[in-house]
């Protein structure tokens, strides 16, 4: 659905090219959760929202989207592997987020292609 498309090969692009936010210059927050749990978190959030928008999708559309989630999740491990674990600072946490939120966006579009 997605992890196929030009748009989901760019941000992948873009987490490399931004992986000096992962290097941890200041000292991350002792009560944020890890890089792992914040993707986690912030990707599961996106797609329940992308869920409840899209009240036409299908059962199969959805169990693909989760299947396709999780190859993303993993994707996203092999590049912030060596911070995975690592507690995040608060602008890891922004760019997570935004990155989440970018994700959807892949989604909103190829639904919109589907549904079409």
């Amino acid at each position: 659905m997605v992890t196929d498309k030009p748009a989901y090969d760019q941000l992948i692009d873009y987490l490399t090219t931004s992986k000096s936010i992962f290097h941890n210059t200041t000292t991350p927050v002792a009560d944020m959760p890890t890089i792992e749990t914040l993707i986690e978190e912030e990707l599961s959030e996106q797609i329940i929202n992308l869920c409840t928008q899209q009240e036409a999708l299908e059962t199969n559309h959805r169990a693909i989207i989760v299947r396709e989630v999780d190859g993303i999740v993993y994707d996203i491990q092999q590049v912030l592997d060596v911070y995975w674990t690592n507690h995040a600072t608060e602008e890891q946490a922004e760019f997570i987020h935004e990155f989440a939120g970018l994700i959807k966006n892949v989604f909103d579009s190829a639904i919109a292609e589907l549904l079409d």
